[in-house]
């Protein structure tokens, strides 16, 4: 990991791993300031002692786990975990395209979704869930890039066409005439034409830890929670972490408490565990949906998704709450 520290205001990287962690048991003793090289009286037990692999240890009031899903800080604090495995992939990568995105596109395929993130101009992230079985690392460039067009361009079966649940006029009554032919139902992602990354696989989880604080420590994002990748929700809920977490602990100070403390810190855990832990729901229910191929189903995740879209104040309150701007009342 490469461990920040904050000292006067400037970031110190420490790019060595972290190898031990422990909470101090109460004593007043001397150690070495290693901005001024001078030596400095503080009471070690009010501190998180941190070891790292060159040898180095570090003293912190407070140690925030955003280390990922595979948190060595969750680890060595003792955190425990809820959680599964999907029995899916990711391959992510970066790409180019042809003409400049600005729009994030996802299929839902038999597989599980392909997700198109633009990043900047013509180049996008891409995140391809897939059965194990279907995952050929061997498959060179030409023929990935060939494969993942077909997945973008919906070559795994007809583009929609308008109909009884599939056509805009039976929600047209909710915002006036609507019309709309059945090309405007389905647009094509623009065309990859070559990789800007290496291809990179990462096996899928749901994972939740039972606990998001302990003393002189917190987890936030992939540390504390991880999710099936379809709506690309895990990076909102990280930020929610970090913005709920920064204001609890500006709070904090402003009333002289000890920014390690878990009273203090539990506060954060109660406001960022419901509010993840609702979300998590909805994306499992998401999950559970589409993995489902059965007619009758599809028509109605279709109709919904239609429904939801020409209703204007349902679809931009969907977008508010996805994007993280809106937070359901009894998550404030």
């Amino acid at each position: 990991i490469k461990h920040l520290q904050n000292t006067d205001f400037q970031k110190t990287i420490y790019p060595s791993r972290l190898t031990s962690m422990a909470i101090l048991p109460s004593s007043s003793s001397t150690g070495v300031d290693k901005t001024s090289s001078a030596k400095v009286s503080y009471h070690r037990g009010q501190l998180a002692k941190l070891e790292l692999s060159d040898g180095e240890s570090l003293y912190a009031k407070l140690v925030v786990g955003a280390d990922g899903g595979k948190s060595q800080v969750r680890e060595l604090a003792g955190f425990k975990i809820t959680g599964w495995n999907y029995y899916q992939n990711a391959v992510i990568c970066t790409v180019e395209h042809s003409v400049e995105n600005h729009c994030a596109w996802q299929r839902f395929l038999p597989s599980g979704p392909i997700a198109l993130l633009p990043i900047s101009d013509k180049f996008s992230n891409i995140v391809w869930t897939m059965n194990p079985n279907e995952l050929d690392c061997k498959m060179n460039e030409d023929d990935f890039v060939k494969a993942l067009n077909h997945a973008l361009d919906y070559g795994y079966g007809p583009h929609p066409k308008s109909g009884v649940l599939g056509s805009a006029d039976i929600f047209s009554w909710f915002r006036g005439d609507v019309t709309m032919s059945a090309n405007e139902c389905f647009e094509v992602p623009p065309k990859v034409v070559k990789l800007a990354s290496e291809r990179m696989v990462f096996p899928l989880s749901l994972k939740h830890a039972n606990d998001y604080v302990a003393k002189r420590t917190v987890l936030v994002g992939d540390a504390a929670h991880t999710v099936h990748p379809l709506a690309g929700q895990g990076v909102n809920m990280g930020f929610g972490d970090a913005s709920a977490l920064s204001r609890i602990i500006a709070d904090g100070i402003a009333v002289g408490t000890d920014i390690g403390e878990i009273s203090l810190l539990k506060k954060y855990e109660a406001e960022s565990k419901l509010a993840n832990v609702m979300m998590m729901a909805v994306l499992e229910g998401f999950q559970k949906a589409y993995s489902v191929d059965f007619g009758p189903l599809n028509v109605l995740r279709a109709a919904a998704f239609r429904g939801a879209h020409h209703v204007s104040p349902l679809g931009r309150i969907i977008i508010s709450f996805a994007s993280g701007q809106l937070r359901l009342p009894f998550f404030s």
